[in-house]
């Protein structure tokens, strides 16, 4: 299966079922009272974070996420079927973004899930609406439609190290030797043109996932080459492992140009913990290899480790793994300390500082909006009670008339001059004045 880690899909949850209107007919019953029963609730479309997966491939054809929608209500108060959820298996690591780029779900440890659209509700019956006042209720309710969402799945790999470098570098050569990853490996540009995923283990007793993505070049941000699109994949990693090619005739340029375009990537990747490796140092001079590391410390602070390896002669690659292993423990747990700390200084009163006021989210808020043919009117609550609403069904309209009285929608209208027979619209409802 070839390696996708982007996908635009349509997700649709589930309408909700309508309500019935319907009445007893028993024998020996005189006057049966209603017994219309409720929709059942649409299906929720739900992703799934799988180990199993590690691709978006099932996505580029299969574009339309859809859940079952709920059952109409019956009589004898039958509550429709509610509709099954469809379940979405996607690659630890996927991020669900939405059309306005807000981040709908972010799946990062296996088995994780996340409701991304919800189902309609169920309509009400005629038997719901039974009251005091009103005894033989003809109302039923539609069902609410379910959430239809356009969005774009994003894979971020989630790995300890991130291997980072010029094209030929030596990256995969270095992840075949280390690991059980099976990368191509050719003598020229861009062989690697999709991430690979590799298992390190060190000293017998650590494990370290380590990613390999194609090279940057000179302008990446700017997408020349493969652009910076892979770097995706070590947003996530806890170190990047540089490596140089010892025989670049200018090692310090080379290092500038990668730092450069990590910096350059929407989130500073410059500012990850780092180690730097000199690759293919077979057949070279110590002399040469200490000329070209005494060259980096020029530009590199004295904390960033700075090693010699040559992947195929096995030169260094143990005592690379140990230092990285290392690295990724200690960094790994000052994420968690930081967390922690974040969490207590959340719940610490005395350090909570100014409250930040906001106001309460009110979906009764509503608008009319005077057009040339037709008067609009707005606002969630109301539109809610406008798609619920049968506008086959007298009494149906006559209570969504009611619910826009009370809520002052009607005096607003008359106010704006209204007549009769005019039109007014309600999302996609629509009803006479």
């Amino acid at each position: 299966m070839s390696f996708i880690d982007k996908a635009s899909v349509t997700i649709q949850a589930g309408d909700g079922g309508d309500g019935i209107v319907s009445w007893r007919h028993e024998i020996y019953v005189d006057k049966g009272g209603p017994d219309g029963g409720n929709g059942g609730k649409g299906g929720d479309v739900v992703f799934v974070a799988s180990r199993n997966q590690n691709t978006l491939a099932n996505f580029r054809y299969q574009k339309e996420l859809k859940a079952k929608p709920g059952g109409k209500g019956g009589p004898s108060r039958k509550h429709g079927r509610n509709g099954l959820d469809l379940e979405v298996a996607v690659p630890v690591g996927t991020v669900v973004v939405g059309e306005d780029g807000a981040i709908l779900a972010d799946l990062v440890e296996d088995g994780q899930r996340a409701i991304v659209a919800e189902g309609g509700k169920g309509g009400f019956g005629n038997a719901h609406f039974i009251s005091s006042v009103r005894q033989t209720p003809r109302i039923a309710e539609k069902g609410e439609e379910g959430q239809c969402i356009q969005a774009e799945l994003e894979l971020k790999m989630i790995a300890d190290v991130g291997l980072v470098g010029l094209p030929n570098a030596g990256k995969s050569t270095f992840l075949s030797v280390i690991s059980n990853a099976t990368p191509e490996i050719a003598d020229y540009p861009f062989t690697t043109i999709k991430p690979n995923l590799g298992v390190a283990t060190v000293d017998s007793k650590t494990h370290l996932l380590i990613a390999d993505i194609p090279g940057l070049i000179e302008g990446a941000a700017e997408g020349k080459g493969l652009g910076d699109d892979f770097l995706r994949h070590v947003e996530r990693t806890a170190v990047l492992l540089h490596l140089i090619d010892a025989y670049q005739p200018a090692i310090v340029e080379t290092y500038q140009t990668i730092q450069t375009e990590l910096q350059a990537y929407k989130i500073d990747l410059s500012s990850k913990p780092q180690i730097i490796a000199l690759t293919k140092i077979e057949g070279l001079d110590d002399e040469i290899i200490q000329d070209e590391i005494a060259q980096l410390r020029t530009v590199v602070s004295d904390d960033v480790q700075i090693f010699a390896i040559s992947a195929p002669a096995h030169q260094g690659t143990k005592k690379l793994l140990r230092a990285v292993s290392t690295m990724v423990a200690d960094e790994r747990a000052r994420q968690q300390a930081q967390a922690e700390a974040d969490a207590a200084e959340a719940l610490n009163p005395e350090h909570a500082g100014l409250p930040v006021l906001k106001l309460a989210k009110d979906d009764s808020a509503w608008a009319v909006i005077k057009h040339k043919k037709y008067f609009e009117v707005t606002g969630e609550k109301i539109v809610r009670f406008a798609a619920r609403t049968d506008f086959e069904n007298e009494a149906g309209v006559q209570r969504l008339r009611h619910i826009m009285k009370k809520m002052g929608i009607l005096h607003e209208l008359v106010r704006q001059g209204i007549d009769a027979g005019d039109r007014i619209v309600i999302g996609k409802g629509e009803l006479t004045y």
